[in-house]
């Protein structure tokens, strides 16, 4: 997995440089990230990475850390 690539797309949905996106990205971190932004994040993940993000993991993906795992875990799959 591209995590450059990763970055780029969690950094673009939720207005973030990709830089600044890391293991201490959260919902509890990032001002803004809410409701909306967690469903856009799960959509530009699935259509960048070409997967589809079961619905029980969706409500989860708080962190970047996790967000990284069940990527990974999904394009194993």
């Amino acid at each position: 997995m591209d995590e450059g690539k990763l970055k780029g797309v969690v950094g673009a949905v939720l207005e973030l440089e990709p830089a600044a996106v890391g293991d201490g990205t959260s919902a509890d971190t990032v001002e803004g990230w809410d409701s909306l932004k967690q469903m856009n994040l799960v959509i530009a993940l699935e259509e960048a990475f070409g997967v589809t993000i079961p619905d029980e993991d969706v409500a989860g993906l708080t962190s970047y850390p996790v967000i990284r795992a069940v990527l990974r875990e999904q394009l194993a799959a």
